[in-house]
């Protein structure tokens, strides 16, 4: 009797004083930490404390391995000024598909303000078991997996310190986010992994990426619709498809892409390098304008630059019409490295809206096979300034 009133007391004193401190330990909710048993429910009860405190809280998972998923903490928390998400310990998402209803993703965090999320530790996907059931890469009417890490409206966002690997689908995901700062982030997952992007964006205003690692199997970074004010730099990027605006003008009513900065990165071994991607027949018409991709270096890069106004991943794609998705006042500036294909700068734009105002400035993207590059242009206004190699269009 004597021992469990000593237990009762501890447990009441631990959780007096993180309530009283606005730290909020998952052990103390009664999360294992063994890598076996489910934790979701301590989680998720963690979460709910520190949501309904009142001032700045942290959510610590402390050094251990967690079995989760999928976990969805979010808000609003309304009497939270801020939090702070330390995760310094191993996570691992279920592998049984059962457990994700359409549309869930792993770890959400959604609808909150001014979170952080660092402390070094690792999202553990464990996609492998996954792969062999993604069929988007053959049919458009695809059930698309589960990605590891979604924010969902957030303001004021942080990430860093953090690594993911072997994401199901997409690693990191950015939809209807606003001032979002990554940094020191680490995204692997083999070369051969279907559509493991590591950050894809959406519908967000004011993200900055930058001195992170990404090795994936997809794109580095996917830039997608509805974006504006997006700097990335310092990223090394490969394998993968490189990093990538788009695909673009898939849907109806998308909203417009502008003012994008990629800077001072370093992509090597990828299947593109710098793109621009539409579809072709798109139902709606939308616009991608004021871009710089600026001090790039591009070893072995099968596509260094390429712009493809009639993007189709599949066999056969509908192209009843051409691409209405318009691109203009786009800078290639301090471009260099080495290209794995004779072709090093593709132009392809729509007959139906023409890009205007491409300006390369300073290319010098040689082939690996010895003879000059070559660049192929198709309906687009394009200058050039400083050296060119390949040498410019006709």
């Amino acid at each position: 009797m004597k021992l469990l009133l000593l237990l009762c007391l501890m447990d009441c004193f631990l959780a007096v004083a993180q309530t009283s401190s606005g730290t909020f330990n998952v052990l103390n909710y009664g999360a294992m930490a063994d890598g076996i048993s489910d934790d979701n429910k301590a989680f998720m009860a963690a979460w709910k404390a520190a949501c309904s405190f009142t001032g700045g809280v942290k959510l610590l998972i402390p050094k251990g391995t967690y079995l989760v998923g999928p976990v969805k903490f979010d808000g609003p928390c309304r009497n939270v000024s801020s939090i702070t998400v330390s995760m310094e310990g191993y996570m691992k998402a279920s592998t049984n598909l059962s457990k994700y209803v359409s549309g869930d993703d792993w770890i959400q965090f959604g609808w909150v303000h001014h979170l952080t999320l660092t402390g070094g530790g690792t999202f553990d996907g464990q996609g492998a078991l996954s792969w062999p059931f993604n069929e988007c890469s053959k049919t458009e009417k695809c059930k698309v997996l589960p990605s590891s890490i979604k924010f969902v409206y957030t303001e004021h966002t942080v990430m860093k310190s953090i690594k993911s690997l072997n994401s199901k689908f997409f690693h990191i995901v950015l939809l209807g986010c606003k001032n979002f700062w990554g940094s020191n982030i680490v995204a692997q997952a083999p070369s051969d992994s279907p559509n493991t992007d590591g950050f894809h964006i959406e519908r967000s205003l004011g993200v900055n990426i930058y001195n992170s690692v990404i090795t994936t199997g997809d794109d580095c970074i996917s830039i997608g619709q509805s974006n504006e004010q997006v700097v990335i730099s310092g990223i090394t990027c490969g394998p993968g498809h490189g990093i990538s605006v788009g695909s673009l003008g898939r849907y109806e009513n998308e909203g417009d892409v502008k003012g994008l900065l990629i800077k001072d990165c370093t992509l090597s071994g990828t299947a593109n390098g710098l793109r621009i991607k539409t579809w072709k027949n798109s139902p709606g018409k939308s616009s991608v304008s004021n871009l710089t991709f600026q001090n790039i270096i591009l070893n072995s890069v099968a596509n260094p630059i390429i712009i493809d106004q009639a993007y189709c991943p599949y066999a056969v794609c509908s192209s009843k019409v051409p691409s209405l998705v318009s691109i203009r006042d786009i800078i290639f500036s301090d471009i260099r490295g080495t290209s794995t294909t004779p072709v090093a700068v593709t132009l392809k734009c729509s007959s139906g809206v023409p890009c205007e105002n491409v300006n390369l400035h300073d290319v010098h993207l040689r082939y690996v096979g010895g003879s000059p590059t070559i660049a192929e242009c198709l309906n687009v206004q394009a200058t050039y300034s400083g050296t060119q190699l390949p040498l410019p269009c006709n």
